[in-house]
């Protein structure tokens, strides 16, 4: 066993009760949906799980149904609304609560010109109060929490004060559990994949968070991609919120998972296997494309002996195109004898 490994072990046994948001799986547009959810929770059972960003509008003016449907194993599972007008806020969190979902998140972070134009996102960071109005209209609407992810500042604003005064106001109105990505959030110049790797990562500025605001969970986002640096961010954070390395490396959660409840009993990889074969051809016979589900699984093999041909098979378009879900048998099969 590793240094590092050890020192990860010996962190987590500090970790005496784990917080319902000890770890995360951010919400992240086109990744994380319903299958990629199902499969997240084959792999760590008590991760907290949120729905990509889903706005006002689609649940005003489209397929709800489409947008907020769940497998019942996904809980605990939070959905993520994208939006900044109170009443329509307040009737997507019900509409939320009513489908089932355990928290409604308010995105406050993110960058991309879409969520500009539209004064919602990490714009919204410039209107502290208004975002409070939105949490109070779905506070009086919705019995579950009602959370805010966000960004420490904007632009080139780096001082403390603009995200504690953002902070504070939220919390009057009776936000408690807050999630940082520990980035400023650039809205000229960078696009929302330079927003999440160009603006410095400040974690003792996040940490402070933690300090003058004791009473308030705090969960950290941005950069973390190992075990080791989840159990270190949990001596200071009540969670950590994977987005990437969750999509890129899936199977860190499990291990991550392993760390922070070290006596749950998780699925063998075999188990997995057999769950998403028959979650698979439960949804083909639905008339969902196989691809819609295997994009989820392809860097579960990562840093295995095989793992290219895996990626390969599960994403070859003439074998979806054969919409049968003995291809996910087939690429186990090939990655057991490549191990």
């Amino acid at each position: 066993m590793s240094l590092q490994s050890n020192q990860a072990m010996s962190q987590a046994s500090q970790i005496t009760a784990p917080s319902p948001w000890a770890l995360c799986v951010a919400p992240m547009i086109d990744v994380t949906d319903r299958y990629c959810r199902y499969f997240h929770r084959l792999l760590a059972p008590k991760a907290r799980l949120y729905t990509e960003m889903i706005t006002t509008g689609a649940l005003e003016y489209g397929d709800v149904g489409r947008h907020l449907r769940f497998d019942p194993s996904e809980h605990p599972v939070a959905l993520q609304l994208g939006g900044s007008d109170p009443k329509a806020l307040a009737y997507s969190a019900k509409l939320g609560e009513q489908w089932g979902y355990d928290e409604i998140n308010l995105n406050c972070g993110c960058p991309s010109d879409r969520v500009l134009q539209g004064a919602f996102g990490a714009i919204l960071m410039s209107q502290a109060h208004h975002v409070a109005d939105c949490v109070k209209a779905m506070q009086d609407t919705v019995s579950i929490p009602v959370t805010l992810k966000h960004r420490l500042g904007l632009d080139y604003d780096y001082s403390y004060e603009f995200v504690k005064d953002f902070v504070a106001i939220q919390y009057e109105a009776g936000v408690r559990v807050f999630i940082v990505h520990a980035r400023n959030a650039v809205l000229k110049g960078l696009s929302p994949k330079e927003n999440r790797e160009v603006p410095p990562l400040r974690y003792d500025m996040a940490t402070q968070l933690t300090q003058d605001f004791p009473d308030a969970t705090f969960v950290l986002n941005g950069g973390i991609n190992t075990v080791e640096d989840s159990m270190q961010h949990l001596q200071h954070f009540e969670g950590v919120m994977l987005g990437r390395a969750a999509w890129h490396t899936p199977a860190i959660l499990g291990l991550i998972h392993d760390q922070i409840w070290p006596n749950e009993v998780r699925l063998s990889d075999e188990e997995v296997i057999d769950a998403m074969h028959a979650y698979l051809s439960a949804e083909i016979q639905a008339g969902t494309r196989p691809r819609q589900i295997t994009k989820a699984l392809l860097g579960w093999a990562h840093g295995k002996q095989g793992a290219r041909q895996w990626r390969r098979h599960l994403s070859d378009p003439v074998q979806m195109e054969r919409n049968d879900a003995t291809v996910l048998l087939e690429a186990w099969h090939q990655l057991q004898r490549a191990n």
